[in-house]
């Protein structure tokens, strides 16, 4: 999310709003993830915000909630043999009320286990929130 009004030039923006779970690749204790978003910080300009859901709760988070109830009922209950078939079935996931989803499958190979240094970490522009601090942090750009 970009916090920015909904008629605003997104150009304009000075900072974005991250909700993500509490694991997985972005989750809150991944140096790996903040090193990226370092990177785009310094890239973009941008601050960052990033709001972490607590572990099991990402059935609060309110883009998957208005989303996978309705993907899941499209494909009511067909297999989903391949990955052909899950971007088909998300594809024409339709609502009365416009929604419309767009898929597509990522074929970028991504490294794994990648361990960020201590000199990486130090460079991290990281300020924890007085709530909540290891879920909830900004990085901003080093420039």
């Amino acid at each position: 999310m970009v916090a920015a009004g909904r008629n605003a030039n997104l150009s304009d923006a000075t900072t974005m709003l991250i909700e993500a779970d509490a694991g997985g690749a972005n989750g809150y204790r991944r140096w790996a993830w903040k090193w990226e978003l370092q990177q785009l910080a310094d890239e973009t300009g941008l601050t960052i915000t990033v709001t972490h859901y607590p572990t099991s709760a990402s059935k609060w988070n309110p883009v998957e909630h208005r989303l996978f109830c309705h993907i899941s009922r499209n494909w009511a209950g067909q297999p989903l043999r391949n990955y052909e078939t899950v971007l088909n079935f998300s594809r024409t996931t339709r609502t009365q009320a416009g929604l419309r989803c767009c898929a597509y499958l990522d074929t970028t190979d991504y490294p794994t286990r990648v361990k960020v240094t201590a000199e990486q970490k130090s460079q991290i522009h990281l300020v924890r929130h007085r709530v909540l601090p290891k879920w909830n942090y900004t990085i901003k750009p080093r420039i």
